[in-house]
């Protein structure tokens, strides 16, 4: 009875201090009141003190000094296309010049086994050129500086680069240096027609790649002493130019034999394979002993993107060995998985390729159940040292159109993984003239530095005749060999400058994308690895955007006006906004290309100011010794003129335009007059608004300012202005694009804690924007955003007088300064804090709010007064994880067994040279060893590609007032919400977060942070749709496949093995001195 008395006094007590804390609490009519206040005042204050009436007038009254010009999109982006598609044609034609050129070349040559001193001259484009050898048979060009490849260039010459793991000397590489050093000639020819021809490319089967112009190779990474990994063969041009796309299937032996070193081997093996392939495949990895199995959550075949073939490797490199080997249950899992056709794929070459150790199975059954027509290629590669029988996995390959390697140690990897790719362009060599069609790439980084680009490929065939024995003796026949893969760049650059940006306005843009939905032209598409960007990770996807991109794989024309969410440039604000998406394929390619427009640019302005007179008097007002009196101003660094230099410095930039104004005119033949007027007008009505500026002197502002579509950006005062840190180009500025966006001001926060810019919210104030808009002759148009900075001790006064109650007399009085009991705050529609009566908040404006209140922030969103959107960025950057290292140990360089040693498949494989040339550097460079430590000690602390997530939150709906109990068990906290008219701000009054600690304050973050993106198992199951090459050369009926692999028994002399052998281990494990 008498804890039942406690009960109910405790619930009356509790129940007497909620009705306390809502008697005292305001009322609903109360906030609404102060927030009604508090929205006139501060649109009234921006309204007046950015004068945005007063320059939507200035346009008005000027009328006459321009013309409103119309964006039709259908035929902007019908030209567009068509420009692209003259571009790519001209490009296409210097491919089949120089592909037939290679052919003949090659043809031509005579075969030669030895070579004189300086019979074979060429570029080496590693050599040293800062060195006083001379070597045998080297050039040594000259090199000066080419903007247009940002690097230093030779035009008299071509380089050559050949892999670190391939003997320079040997006779297939001094062969191949002298038949295609004729392609210079066809080089220099082709860029004499056509001087704005890039890279031109011969990458070659054996591994060499000479291209022009020549330039010194230099590692993206410039990282001294970097071991150089590039291998053409491997580049996504070559692998889609040498052969079609590919369905494979990896089969791995896990059986109790291949433990060990082995089983190492291959791990290895089948991580660097699964490089050898691009987006355009598919792959699947099975492993099998007793029982067979998918090694990863993929149940079928997916297609090799980044993160696909990640998953694969991750799961490879878990596998463990145990049981029998029963190459019957891995070939029957492998074939029946092959035989799916319910699922997306490549639907052209198959193959099936089995990595083991040996056995003594052919699995003969299986191969007549399954492939009895061979369509199925199947390559065996035996891994690792052992006795074993290599003849049944080596019939395996040649009963199925495949091939056969050994891969005894881990030099051999590269070349034998590699080498199937010529198995696979028989048939298109065989195919001729059908399979010479050009074929355009996906984006990509170019190995030269040139940054994005496209590469056009052509296959180049081997066209000499070869006798093959048969029972009527010695007969001709067709070479089967693919010589290699001609390749010529495309900048990104280059088509930017085909599909004009200052007229559509800086929501509007092209984007393009390829037959897999990739992005090789997006606003969001940054020059980083990976840059296989879908186009539904490019924006915020929705079902119509899904609809779209199916469309424009699909080479249809179409346009549509859609809702849609819009990321802001900055990447912390979600907008609603209004698109027209308008595409059409790019003909003689399979790219599509799309124009987005929002309704605000359907119309732009063009000035009408072609008189010197005028121009002049307008320049005048960009002088620096004017700033005092017209306000700091930079202007967007645009291509004004061909003849002046961009540059990220605002004010030598702008020096450098009014002299090139004032000695050549607005009318000189190499400026875009359009461009160079249009900036001139915004000079000019800009101008007016800064007198206007003058005239006034606003309480509580700091700043003025104005950016208009032009490219000018005005700031008053001056002193204003040198701290001014939003981008010189208003077609990149977070708040412009925003203020285009809606119809209203725009509060933005500060950044919070931002150490690039060195500014905190407080001292830097709160920006408030809003854009111009006019009406020309019924033609809606916004050319410029006008605003100012308030300051924020002011507007704190002013909040708290506006929010509190004179005829308090309680504890409780509502929002004044630092009250214990309520909180009040100020947010945007983004969440981030702008404004609170706490001074411990106002140390943290910029900041999001569910950092700073997380139990209130969650509550706010599930009302909803917030809604929010997840993303990926699958182009960032994270600081790499370390680990720990218990020990140094060896770790760059390999020593081979004697077993290694005594077999010559050994010497013929990439291991023996590579193993020679650690020899040699041991010797002459003591320091090579320690130089490969710092190396990897540099990589590790280099950032890295990774996946980053980030939540952007916005406001769910249009409802203005919202309340509600925040309940947090023990307790529970009072709150009001009110959005201001005409703003993207929300006004909070909630019981203070210290009257109820049981709240939940793990914080809420909406910051970009790593990620490892969707599930791929998940994504795999509804791949997005794509589409393949029409064309699929996979099987010939003529194809002579008698060539299927085998190695030779020779033997090298024991001792003279034994005693290298001993060298090496003395040198790598012997005690080492460096100079300190």
């Amino acid at each position: 009875m008498e804890s039942y008395s406690i009960a109910v006094f405790l619930i009356v007590l509790l129940s007497s201090l909620m009705n306390l804390s809502s008697a005292e609490f305001p009322t609903p009519a109360t906030v609404k009141t102060w927030v009604d206040k508090m929205q006139e005042d501060l649109v009234t204050l921006a309204r007046t003190a950015s004068g945005v009436d007063q320059l939507g007038a200035v346009f008005l009254k000027n009328r006459d000094s321009y013309t409103v010009e119309m964006n039709n999109a259908q035929q902007l982006v019908e030209s567009a296309a068509w420009n692209i598609e003259k571009l790519l044609l001209n490009r296409s034609m210097a491919l089949e010049t120089l592909a037939t050129a290679a052919e003949n070349f090659q043809m031509e040559h005579q075969w030669k086994n030895e070579f004189g001193e300086n019979e074979t001259m060429y570029y080496n484009a590693k050599d040293n050129l800062d060195s006083d050898s001379n070597e045998t048979g080297r050039i040594k060009p000259e090199f000066v500086e080419d903007p247009s490849f940002k690097r230093r260039i030779n035009y008299n010459y071509t380089a050559v680069h050949i892999p670190t793991d391939i003997y320079e000397g040997s006779t297939i590489v001094l062969n191949e240096l002298n038949w295609t050093a004729a392609l210079e000639d066809v080089f220099k020819k082709n860029r004499d027609e056509d001087p704005t021809l890039l890279w031109q490319v011969f990458g070659s089967a054996t591994g060499l790649a000479r291209y022009y112009p020549a330039s010194p190779w230099m590692d993206s990474s410039k990282t001294p002493n970097k071991i150089d990994l590039y291998d053409v063969r491997r580049r996504p041009w070559y692998i889609q130019g040498a052969a079609s796309p590919k369905d494979m299937l990896i089969l791995v032996d896990v059986s109790g034999s291949v433990s060990g070193l082995t089983l190492r081997l291959i791990r290895t093996s089948v991580s660097e394979m699964l490089e050898t392939l691009s987006d355009d495949d598919y792959v699947n990895v099975v492993s099998f002993n007793n029982d067979a199995k998918n090694v990863s959550c993929f149940t079928h075949l997916v297609q090799a993107n980044v993160r696909n073939k990640k998953v694969l490797k991750d799961a490879v490199h878990e596998i463990l060995a145990k049981g029998i080997t029963d190459y019957k249950k891995g070939f029957s899992f492998a074939f029946e998985q092959l035989s799916n056709f319910n699922v997306s794929r490549a639907n052209c070459n198959k193959i099936i390729m089995l990595f083991t150790d040996g056995g003594e199975e052919r699995a003969q059954e299986i191969f007549e159940k399954y492939n009895p027509e061979k369509k199925v290629r199947v390559f065996t590669f035996s891994v690792g040292q052992h006795n074993y029988d290599k003849g049944p996995i080596q019939w395996m390959a040649c009963a199925n159109k495949g091939h056969y390697y050994e891969i005894p140690s881990i030099g051999a990897i590269r070349i034998n993984t590699q080498e199937y790719l010529d198995v696979l362009g028989r048939p298109m060599v065989l195919a001729d003239k059908r399979a010479k069609q050009v074929q355009w790439t996906n984006v990509y980084l170019d190995a030269l530095e040139l940054g994005l680009v496209i590469t056009g490929t052509l296959p180049v065939f081997n066209k000499t005749k070869e006798l093959k024995s048969n029972e009527k003796g010695a007969v001709p026949r067709q070479n089967q060999l693919i010589l290699g893969v001609m390749a010529i760049d495309v900048s990104l650059e280059d088509i930017k400058r085909l599909t004009p940006r200052f007229t559509i306005g800086p929501n509007g843009y092209y984007f393009a994308i390829d037959p897999n939905g990739y992005v090789l032209l997006h606003p969001n598409l940054q020059p980083k690895e990976p840059v296989t960007l879908d186009f539904l990770d490019a924006e915020l996807e929705n079902d119509v955007k899904v609809e779209i991109r199916r469309k424009m794989i699909d080479g249809e024309k179409g346009e549509i006006k859609i809702n849609t969410l819009v990321k802001s440039q900055d990447e912390r604000y979600i907008d609603k906004g209004v698109r027209t998406y308008t595409w059409t394929p790019v003909n003689g390619t399979d790219y599509s290309l799309a124009l987005v427009l929002p309704s605000y640019s359907a119309y732009y302005i063009k000035a009408k100011i072609e008189d010197t007179i005028t121009q002049a008097r307008l320049s005048e007002t960009l002088q620096l010794d004017h700033f005092e009196e017209y306000g700091y101003t930079s202007i967007a660094p645009r291509e004004y003129c061909k003849d002046l230099k961009l540059s990220s410095n605002k004010t030598q930039f702008l020096l450098e335009f009014i002299d090139f104004i004032d000695r050549k005119s607005p009318n000189h033949p190499s400026c875009n007059v359009t461009l160079v007027n249009r900036l001139l007008l915004d000079a000019g009505f800009s101008n007016e608004l800064v007198q206007y500026w003058k005239k006034q002197s606003p309480q509580g502002v700091l700043a003025r300012f104005v950016a208009t579509d032009g490219g000018i950006t005005r700031i008053y005062p001056k002193s204003a202005g040198e701290d001014w840190t939003e981008d010189a180009e208003t077609y990149e500025a977070s708040f412009y694009k925003r203020s285009l966006d809606n119809p209203f001001y725009i509060f933005t926060a500060p950044y919070f804690n931002n150490s690039e810019i060195g500014v905190s919210g407080f001292d830097s104030g709160i920006m408030v924007s809003r854009a111009v808009e006019i009406t020309v002759d019924g033609k809606l148009l916004k050319p410029a955003v006008v605003g100012v900075k308030i300051n924020v001790t002011t507007w704190m006064e002013n909040f708290t007088k506006a929010t509190m109650r004179t005829d308090c007399t309680s504890e409780i009085c509502d929002c004044e300064k630092n009250n214990k009991y309520v909180d009040c705050v100020i947010l945007d529609d983004g969440g981030f804090l702008l404004m609170s009566n706490q001074d411990e908040y106002i140390s943290q404006i910029g900041r999001f709010f569910g950092e700073i209140d997380p139990s209130f922030m969650r509550n706010l969103i599930e009302v909803p007064l917030y809604s929010f959107n997840k993303s990926y960025d699958y182009q960032s950057v994270c600081d790499p994880e370390r680990d720990t290292k218990a020990a140094a140990g060896l770790r760059s360089v390999f020593v081979p067994t004697i077993a290694d040693i005594l077999n010559i498949g050994w010497w013929a494989s990439a291991a023996a040279w590579s193993i020679l040339q650690q020899l040699f550097l041991s010797l002459t460079f003591p320091n090579f060893l320690e130089a490969a430590d710092i190396e990897e000690e540099i990589a590790a602390l280099s950032k890295k590609s990774c996946i980053t997530e980030q939540t952007q939150y916005f406001f769910s709906n249009n409802v203005k007032s919202f309340d509600g109990v925040l309940d947090c068990g023990n307790c529970s906290r009072i709150y009001h919400a009110e959005k201001l008219a005409n703003t993207n701000l929300v006004f909070l009054i909630v019981d203070s977060k210290v009257t109820c600690l049981a709240c939940d304050s793990k914080p809420l973050i909406q910051a970009e942070q790593p990620s490892e993106g969707p599930n791929p198992c998940e994504l795999a199951q509804n791949p997005r749709h794509r589409k393949g090459p029409e064309v699929c050369f996979d099987n010939d009926d003529n194809e002579d496949d008698s060539d299927c692999g085998g190695v030779s028994g020779l033997s090298p002399s024991l001792w003279s093995m034994i005693g290298i052998q001993l060298v090496l281990l003395w040198l790598l494990t012997g005690s080492r001195h460096y100079p300190s």
